[in-house]
C-alpha cells in the first residue's frame, strides 16, 4: 500500500489511539493499520474504521475516567 500523504511505501503495523470523549479518556492498543516510514502518517482500512467507531460507542456506557481497551480482544 502507498502512503496517501506522500505517495512512499506503507507498511502494516499496529498503534495505539487515544480519545478524549468529554467524560473521560479513551485508549485504544493494537489497532491495526498501515504506517509511512517517510512522514509517519497512519491510515486504518474501513473496516478497521469501523471497528474503532463500534468499540467507542461501546464503552461510553461502561466508561470510567480512563478506559483502556484492547482492539484484538473487542474486535
Amino acid at each position: 500500500m502507498k502512503c496517501m500523504k506522500c505517495g512512499k511505501p506503507a507498511y502494516k503495523s499496529t498503534t495505539t489511539e487515544a480519545i478524549e470523549m468529554g467524560f473521560g479518556l479513551l485508549i485504544i492498543r493494537n489497532i491495526p493499520c498501515y504506517k509511512c516510514d517517510e512522514c509517519d502518517e497512519i491510515f486504518y482500512t474501513g473496516d478497521v474504521a469501523l471497528k474503532v467507531e463500534h468499540i467507542t460507542e461501546m464503552v461510553k456506557s461502561l466508561m470510567q475516567e480512563l478506559t483502556i481497551i484492547d482492539y484484538e480482544k473487542a474486535a
